[in-house]
């Protein structure tokens, strides 16, 4: 991406002015109120005169075209009809625009003629202005700190790491809310569509020279331009971690996404390879890419394998032992010091203090918790603690000690931030979801990796692990 383009783009990514072309009364005024809120000058622009009152009723000015409005405009959204889409970008072409994203979507992904001829007029006018368009076909932008939403149901605020980079509007959508739950922090999030002005690897070099990003992920379906994909994955990669979920990885998939955004089906196997070259992150769902990110953001990098696990119960321990196994990650013997050391500690009858801890009722305090994790920790053969939090368990047992599982996160936290290894908390089921769900969010808002599954925590430690491992390999970490 030229100079030109980059600094077009950095001023609708960061608008004093928006302007939001043909939202109307029938779908709740949407796009207008995704960005009502942002720290910027928001204009509409509509004809329609059954819309318009609805319209000035939010407090904001209507104009009649883009041309009429007397300030420059830095972001437009479009939401108008196919036919109507080159005439919109004509004006924002004409009067500087630093970037349009259209939602309006019926072009190349339908198959039609119609929608051809149009993606091909589009692409002609964008490419001879050097001009941004987002999309068509897609849910436009997202970036927390200035207050540009996908929808007025993300979160927008300070802060934020993350990057994510999507060919669906769903998936970019549902990203940023998602990730919030999960103690992630979103600073940007680009629904790309069918990426027809700026591609994949112009949003990939973007977000890769962002300073406020430090890992970015993506949805994709396909590249326009394999090669420039790959060498700037390659750039980019060994830079910041870059998290991939694919989509159209069957021939099923594939069909799907070529009518979703126009995207023609490539062998998994090419993206494969690339993504292993490129020291890039494979992920093939959402709840992997969330477990993966949380594994890169709140656990110390790491490259060892040995496991050192707390387990609540004797089936547990074995279940878990199978999950990081099955990653091949290993759960090492302890050694006789560390045995010495916790045998008075794990002291319940059917308990064990062999690697996993079987604690079953001898987790009967945050102390003990602590002592546990600290025997943990200082044995020379773990590299990585995990505990396993089944709530249920010890919410009970700590009650009698008058504390809570606010007390054990504090715990949790404080060990966290004195250990010299990683660590990680699976939070397993529990008679109630409600409080399950909450105790996660919990652990996550103190900034500590928490699994939903012993195989999800696995798997995303197994290729965070492989990342850094890779990273180390290069020179670049």
């Amino acid at each position: 991406m030229d100079k030109e383009r980059k600094a077009n783009l950095d001023r609708a990514l960061n608008p004093k002015v928006i302007a939001v072309v043909g939202d109307k009364k029938i779908t709740d005024y949407m796009w207008l109120k995704s960005v009502k809120d942002a720290k910027a000058k928001v204009y509409s622009v509509q004809i329609d005169e059954n819309d318009i009152p609805g319209i000035e009723e939010m407090g904001i000015d209507n104009r009649k075209s883009i041309s009429d409005i007397p300030e420059q405009v830095d972001y437009a959204i479009i939401a108008v009809p196919r036919p109507v889409l080159p005439f919109i970008l004509a004006d924002c072409i004409k009067n500087n625009v630093g970037a349009a994203a259209a939602f309006t979507s019926g072009f190349a992904e339908t198959g039609e003629p119609e929608g051809i001829e149009l993606q091909e007029k589009i692409i002609q006018m964008t490419s001879e202005a050097n001009f941004n368009l987002v999309g068509p076909n897609c849910m436009c932008m997202y970036h927390a700190k200035v207050g540009i939403r996908n929808t007025a149901d993300q979160w927008i605020g300070e802060g934020g790491n993350i990057g994510f980079m999507s060919n669906s509007g769903t998936h970019a959508t549902n990203f940023v809310i998602r990730a919030r739950s999960n103690g992630l922090y979103p600073a940007k999030s680009i629904s790309m569509g069918n990426s027809i002005s700026i591609d994949q690897g112009d949003w990939l070099e973007y977000l890769g020279d962002d300073p406020d990003i430090e890992v970015i992920g993506m949805y994709i379906e396909g590249t326009r331009d394999g090669r420039k994909f790959f060498e700037t994955l390659r750039e980019v990669a060994q830079k910041k971690p870059v998290v991939i979920w694919k989509g159209g990885q069957t021939k099923e998939g594939a069909r799907a996404a070529a009518s979703h955004t126009g995207h023609l089906a490539s062998d998994m196997a090419l993206w494969d390879a690339m993504i292993r070259q490129t020291g890039a992150i494979r992920v093939d769902t959402q709840d992997e890419l969330m477990d993966t990110m949380k594994a890169l953001l709140m656990m110390k990098p790491f490259t060892g394998e040995n496991m050192g696990i707390i387990a609540q119960t004797g089936g547990q321990s074995v279940l878990v032992s199978d999950a990081f196994g099955s990653e091949e990650l290993k759960v090492p013997a302890l050694t006789e010091t560390t045995h010495e050391r916790l045998r008075p500690i794990v002291t319940v009858v059917g308990g064990s203090y062999k690697n996993p801890l079987d604690v079953s009722g001898s987790l009967t305090s945050v102390e003990r918790a602590t002592e546990m994790l600290n025997g943990l920790h200082d044995d020379p053969n773990t590299d990585i603690i995990v505990m396993e939090s089944s709530i249920g368990f010890i919410q009970r047992r700590l009650e009698k000690q008058g504390q809570g599982l606010d007390t054990l996160i504090e715990g949790l936290k404080s060990f966290q931030e004195s250990s010299k290894k990683p660590f990680g908390v699976i939070a397993t089921w529990n008679q109630n979801e409600g409080e399950l769900a909450d105790f996660r969010k919990k652990v996550s808002d103190a900034g500590i990796a928490v699994f939903p599954t012993f195989q999800a925590g696995a798997g995303a430690i197994r290729k965070v692990r492989d990342y850094y491992r890779k990273q180390e390999t290069l020179g670049t970490k």
